[in-house]
C-alpha cells in the first residue's frame, strides 16, 4: 500500500490581509487609546492599522509577491480622519472613520487588483480602536470614550508609508495567532 501523500502546509495556503501602517511615532498614541477602550470594553489586542486588502487565502511566497509587487507602483499617501465612529459587526466596532479621498480610495483599489480580492461591499477606509460584539448603546458610550481619552483624535491626519502583509485568520477572535509576515516601504515624492 502506497503511502498518502502528504500536502505541504504552504500549498494549501493561510488568510492574509495587506494593512497600512500610521507612522510610528503616532502609534503609542494609538495605541493608549485602543488600551484605554480596551481596558473598559474588553477585547483582543491588535496592532494599528489601515485595512488596505480584506481577507484573502493565499501561500505565504504568493501573498509575498503580490505586495511586492503592489507596493511597486504605490506612492504614499495621506489618511485624514473623519471621526470616530462605531460599526455593525466584531471587526468594525470603534473605529477613526476615514476621508475616502482618491488617494485613499485608490491604494485599496491598486492594490485589490494585485491580489485578486473582491470585496461585497465598497471601501470604508478606517483604522479599527475596539473589536468586539457589543450593543449599539455600549458602542455609543465607547465612541464618547475615545473622545474623552484623546480629544483632538477626530483630527487626526497621518502618512501611509509602510504597507504590511499580516497572518490574519479571522476566525481567531483573540487576534493572538495574527502576524506581520511582510512589510514594504512606499514611495514617497
Amino acid at each position: 500500500m502506497a503511502a498518502a501523500a502528504t500536502v505541504p502546509a504552504e500549498a494549501k495556503g493561510d488568510v492574509y490581509s495587506v494593512w497600512g501602517l500610521p507612522p510610528e511615532e503616532l502609534t503609542p498614541r494609538l495605541k493608549r487609546l485602543m488600551d484605554g477602550l480596551r481596558s473598559e470594553f474588553g477585547g483582543p489586542q491588535f496592532e494599528p492599522h489601515v485595512t488596505i486588502v480584506g481577507a484573502i487565502r493565499l501561500t505565504e511566497s504568493e501573498a509575498r509577491e503580490k505586495l511586492r509587487t503592489a507596493c511597486e507602483a504605490l506612492k504614499a499617501y495621506t489618511a485624514t480622519v473623519d471621526r470616530v465612529a462605531t460599526g455593525t459587526f466584531f471587526y468594525q466596532c470603534v473605529f477613526l472613520l476615514l476621508h475616502p479621498t482618491p488617494q485613499v480610495v485608490e491604494a485599496s483599489a491598486h492594490c485589490c487588483s494585485h491580489f485578486g480580492y473582491k470585496s461585497s461591499s465598497p471601501y470604508m477606509p478606517h483604522l479599527s480602536l475596539l473589536y468586539g460584539d457589543l450593543s449599539n448603546e455600549v458602542k455609543k458610550t465607547a465612541q464618547e470614550k475615545a473622545y474623552a481619552l484623546d480629544e483632538s483624535i477626530g483630527n487626526l491626519s497621518f502618512p501611509v508609508s509602510r504597507l504590511a502583509l499580516y497572518r490574519t485568520d479571522t476566525e481567531d477572535k483573540s487576534c493572538q495567532s495574527w502576524e506581520k509576515v511582510s512589510e514594504c516601504e512606499l514611495k514617497t515624492d
